[in-house]
């Protein structure tokens, strides 16, 4: 990646002030330097009520075999949102999203000692010349292909444990793992292949051809691994989420947080598969007209992402946003499709209902509770610090006492694992009269088609 392309990135022209009430649509095909700064201008604004439509570049892999990118991932240039301030809230309707890679590579990953200061995801350095996050170019294809531009040696900070490369159906409905050769025919055309957007200065990551795996049959079912608003401290994009951001605290590099910096985190790094189109997030403003970005798209992904990546590709995705006004969240709430809810969560249905007022009247039971399902969002440094955080996150929203909202969790829902070490969801069905009193009750019958029979 050249230094031209990249400062031409960060100095693209600043149109936030193209129109006091937003724009209908921002098209959107500029990227970060896996940096999200609440100092650099943003696009739009979007009006409240608009659209971004944006075209994603592959996160993780791409990025962690680019050093000039400090972060894991390459996510969009943030978009204001019009009359988003700071205690706000903006609901994020996730309308389409389409996967345009032709193929992936991914796998567990293994962090070559020399190549970076404390963290190589975002702490880059050359083992021989000591630039830090070095320019690099491709030379040849293999695991050894990424040089530093400065003295030509191998610069990579990562290299894979066990890897494989999968190419996709027209469709894009399955996937398959690939052979050596098969590879590395890929390889050698891994920018087309990859489908980069134009504005994506990533080395792709099937320039490395990994083929542990061969003959493996997927299905595809993508999602966003980013979605979010921008945090109120400068941080790598990967690492604003409570478990990767914990390894800001203290670091020995230039994105070093204190526990009150990480705090103004937004956990747009979720890697939670349900994060995908008819979906609905809600996100926090924490910087004003609040900056969503997005990115990292993920062709599939089973709960946890527990080899620590997955099949990251390029794609377009279509958002709506609406500003949410004094909705005062610290971290994301999720809305899933119905399919995508635990089964214990999913809301009840008119059979089921008719059954438990027969058995509320054989008790002498007056009324049944009105509910609908809603997921809190928590992370921290490992899965225990993440559930707690989404379980008082719960409670504060809610107006509940902790107590309450693990019974409920227990009972109408579940703890999913979004992503290892440090991302779950707190799901349950949740009285309409609290979320009435949280102001999402309007916004969560609509998504679910629940009539607020409470007078909500």
């Amino acid at each position: 990646m050249t230094t031209e392309k990249r400062e031409s990135q960060r100095t693209a022209p600043d149109r936030s002030q193209a129109n006091g009430s937003g724009c209908e649509t921002v098209f959107v095909n500029e990227y970060t330097d896996g940096v999200l700064d609440p100092s650099r201008p943003m696009l739009g604004p979007v009006r409240d009520g608009g659209h971004i439509v944006a075209n994603t570049a592959p996160g993780c892999w791409g990025p962690m075999i680019t050093p000039a990118i400090r972060g894991g991932h390459e996510v969009t240039r943030p978009v204001a949102v019009a009359g988003a301030d700071v205690g706000d809230a903006i609901a994020i309707h996730i309308k389409e999203m389409t996967v345009t890679s032709l193929a992936t590579a991914s796998g567990n990953d293994r962090a070559v000692e020399g190549r970076f200061r404390g963290d190589p995801y975002c702490a880059a350095v050359c083992p021989q010349c000591g630039t830090s996050h070095p320019d690099t170019v491709i030379e040849g294809i293999g695991p050894e292909a990424i040089r530093c531009a400065k003295c030509g040696v191998d610069a990579t900070p990562f290299l894979f444990a066990n890897g494989y490369t999968m190419a996709f159906d027209a469709g894009r409905t399955v996937g398959l793992t690939l052979p050596q050769g098969a590879a590395e025919q890929v390889a050698r055309a891994a920018r087309k292949f990859a489908a980069l957007p134009d504005g994506s200065v990533q080395n792709p990551i099937l320039t490395f051809a990994p083929h542990d795996l061969v003959g493996v049959v997927v299905r595809l079912r993508p999602f966003l691994g980013q979605l979010g608003t921008t945090p109120a401290v400068a941080m790598p994009d990967s690492h604003n989420a409570g478990d990767f951001g914990s390894f800001l605290v203290g670091a020995p590099h230039e994105f070093a947080l204190t526990e009150d910096q990480l705090q103004q985190r937004t956990d747009g790094h979720m890697d939670i598969d349900a994060v995908r189109a008819g979906a609905l997030l809600i996100c926090p403003v924490k910087v004003p007209g609040g900056g969503v970005y997005l990115g990292d798209m993920h062709a599939l992904q089973g709960d946890g992402e527990i080899a620590g990546h997955t099949c990251d590709v390029a794609g377009t995705v279509t958002l709506q946003v609406r500003v949410l006004k004094g909705l005062k969240i610290d971290g994301p709430i999720l809305l899933p499709l119905v399919e995508d809810l635990p089964f214990l969560a999913r809301p009840l249905t008119a059979e089921e209902r008719a059954r438990a007022a027969a058995l509320a009247r054989s008790y002498g039971v007056d009324s049944l509770e009105e509910s609908a399902p809603i997921s809190v969002i928590g992370t921290g440094p490992n899965l225990n610090a993440a559930t707690d955080n989404g379980l008082q996150r719960a409670a504060d929203l809610l107006h509940m006492s902790l107590a309450e909202v693990k019974n409920r969790a227990t009972i109408t829902g579940a703890i999913e694992i979004g992503r290892h070490p440090g991302v779950v969801q707190i799901t349950f069905r949740a009285p309409l009269e609290n979320l009435e009193q949280a102001g999402l009750l309007a916004l969560v019958s609509e998504h679910y088609g629940i009539e607020c029979r409470n007078g909500g």
